[in-house]
């Protein structure tokens, strides 16, 4: 479990108590536990706490530290979330806790002892000693009460308002165990906290090759660690899900899909099934009716309990049957609206409400991506069943930002609270050919909790290499008041670095040469590479007055470029990620050895040696060839070819070395 290893994430930059919107200041990658309020105050009552992700609703410091010692017990009760047992036992195994004893009462003895179940429990509510419990789903509040005296241990709360809320308490407490570089302690915390909005995750529901069984068991525990609650599987390469949406899955997909609807399960994420079948069904038949619910019955039989109808990317300017005209007219934006909200409206009513423990039907409307009026929203508005979730992109396929006065008025024109389906870090498109969108999540309204009812990420064909935009989406949806972009974005670099300083730089660095974020129109939403075009901007200008000086001010920036990959392949334990990433890795290195290059023919320029010059011009020309024959991997994407990172700045800072040099 990834999460295990990366028991160092609440290492980064400490954070200053607060009341709300839980931890400020910047985030880091490692270091050990947190600042210090005052010099030589370790781990004591005014020391800053760790940076938790995501954001907690509130966390403050209301004491010293535990030291965590050898032996703890772990008290349960009927209500105690087994999933949330286990991952408590494994995080302080990990941290080398031996054999935690299970226990119904707290055994006296010295040492460490957590209090794990519901908020209103016996033993737990007197511990939480004034740390409030939210009355909220998901919620959790948590106590560490460090014992009198100078030893180690103490007693630590974790209550949740439900199961999931037990789950989430883990996950905090993981990050509040620090101490890199000496004995490992829990930060004196009390956190109350709960999720700003109700779903929060991901949907498998690109074009292109799908993700693995493995990428998906891999993505589930991903999903856990950052509280999220939400996996939609909706890959469109998947004929099942759209083209023979009519026929049954295959015995051994069906098992595939059953052990992944575990997997979520163990983590608290609702495995959400969506089947298409807009492409062909005809709305009057009773026998495609039949087969839908014939379908969606067999993912239930598995355990699903969360269903989605998309009916994007279809067209509905004409009918896939004669009997569809005769009941609802010319095709058009009205006719379809009906047929759609009659095909909904049965699937909410008779399959869904029909069986126990089933959440509300989700949908994809085929006006998925804009705010205009039309009779197609009309239409869904009036007679689309008010439990049906709808989902929408914003203003635009991708849009470049989302705010609340957009928010509110899609919710106006579809009658209900609108579930954001937002195309990032998704790069399907063809202006996406050739990258990894890397950049933290940005452009959207603090406060957008308030109109929606979630939010899920569409990610890349890479699942591992989306774990660094999805960590902050995450972020973002768990808080989106108390989000901030840079700290999100250094807690996922610290998260994928398992704590470690150095790796996580490195994979900064990273993100920034894959920080573009294309959408449909020509400027993109993200911008490529602000930190290293800020080192260039102005640096032949620079150059112009004071060579020197201006190749020693870019050196480091070209060691860094050409050092991360190796920190990176080094310090990243995560292997889903090292595979994604590899080509871009591959050309990293190439194009960091080419803009060192560079800087050498300049160097070589000013002391008016030719033949160094030159030396160095061959292998700036030669890496640079290489790093830009590098293609993307056709069994991880359909869109083949070159690889693209740090453009044009690498590019067009290499064409100026050679225009000095000709000239």
């Amino acid at each position: 479990m990834l999460a295990l290893g990366l028991a160092l994430l609440a290492a980064g930059a400490p954070a200053t108590a607060s009341a709300a919107g839980g931890a400020g200041g910047a985030g880091g990658g490692g270091g050990s536990g947190g600042g210090s309020g005052k010099a030589g105050d370790r781990g004591g009552a005014h020391a800053a706490l760790p940076v938790v992700s995501p954001t907690p609703q509130r966390a403050e410091r209301v004491g010293g530290d535990i030291r965590l010692p050898r032996q703890a017990e772990i008290v349960v009760g009927d209500d105690t979330d087994e999933a949330a047992r286990t991952l408590l036992t494994r995080v302080l195994e990990a941290e080398g806790v031996r054999a935690p004893e299970v226990r119904t009462k707290p055994s006296g003895r010295p040492g460490l002892t957590v209090l794990l179940g519901n908020a209103d429990r016996r033993d737990i509510a007197p511990a939480l000693r004034g740390t409030r419990v939210p009355d909220h789903a998901e919620g959790y509040a948590l106590r560490v009460s460090p014992a009198r005296g100078h030893g180690a241990g103490g007693t630590v709360a974790l209550g949740g308002t439900d199961a999931a809320g037990q789950f989430y308490a883990v996950q905090t407490l993981r990050q509040l165990i620090t101490g890199q570089h000496g004995p490992r302690r829990i930060a004196g915390a009390s956190v109350s906290d709960h999720p700003s909005m109700p779903l929060r995750g991901t949907i498998e529901g690109f074009y292109g090759p799908t993700w693995t069984q493995d990428e998906r068991l891999d993505h589930m525990e991903f999903l856990g660690d950052t509280k999220s609650n939400t996996y939609v599987y909706a890959p469109k390469d998947d004929p099942y899900h759209r083209e023979k949406w009519r026929e049954p899955y295959p015995q051994d997909k069906l098992t595939e899909l059953g052990t992944l609807v575990k997997a979520a399960r163990a983590q608290h994420v609702r495995f959400t099934f969506a089947v298409s079948p807009g492409t062909s069904i005809c709305y009057s038949d009773p026998g495609d009716v039949k087969a839908l619910h014939a379908k969606l019955q067999s993912l239930y039989d598995l355990g699903v309990r969360d269903f989605s109808v998309p009916l994007d990317d279809i067209n509905y300017t004409e009918w896939n049957c004669d009997g569809d005209q005769e009941k609802y007219g010319a095709p058009g934006r009205a006719a379809a609206a009906r047929a759609q909200a009659d095909l909904l409206n049965t699937v909410q009513r008779d399959f869904v409400a029909a069986n126990e423990g089933t959440k509300p039907l989700q949908m994809v409307p085929t006006e998925y991506g804009d705010l205009t009026e039309t009779d197609y929203k009309k239409t869904l508005r009036e007679q689309l069943d008010k439990d049906v979730e709808v989902m929408w992109t914003g203003t635009a396929v991708v849009p470049p930002e989302i705010t609340n006065e957009q928010a509110e008025r899609a919710s106006e024109l579809f009658g209900r609270k609108v579930f954001v389906w937002d195309n990032y870090p998704v790069n399907d498109f063809d202006r996406t050919k050739g990258r990894l969108l890397l950049a933290p999540y940005d452009k959207r309204d603090a406060g957008l909790s308030e109109h929606v009812s979630g939010l899920v990420s569409n990610p890349m064909n890479q699942p591992g290499a989306s774990k660094l935009a999805v960590f902050t989406m995450s972020d973002y949806a768990w808080n989106d008041t108390g989000y901030d972009r840079d700290r999100s974005g250094a807690q996922a670099a610290a998260y994928l670095a398992g704590g470690d300083t150095r790796t996580a730089r490195a994979v900064a660095t990273f993100v920034d040469l894959n920080h573009m974020a294309p959408t449909f129109g020509e400027e993109p939403w993200q911008p490529q590479s602000p930190r290293l075009a800020r080192h260039l901007d102005g640096f032949w200008d620079r150059y112009a007055d004071d060579p020197a000086r201006a190749i020693r001010e870019l050196e480091p920036v070209a060691d860094d470029i050409h050092a991360a990959p190796a920190r990176i392949r080094s310090g990243v334990q995560d292997r889903v990620f090292l595979h994604d990433a590899e080509r871009w890795l591959d050309a990293t290195e190439l194009w960091g050895t080419a803009m060192r290059q560079g800087l050498r023919v300049l160097t070589a320029l000013r002391t008016g040696d030719d033949e160094a010059a030159a030396a160095a011009r061959t292998a700036m020309d030669e890496a640079a060839e290489k790093a830009a024959a590098i293609t993307v991997d056709p069994d991880e994407h359909h869109q083949v070819g070159p690889v693209k990172l740090g453009d044009p700045y690498i590019e067009d800072f290499l064409s100026t070395v050679r225009t000095h040099q000709d000239n």
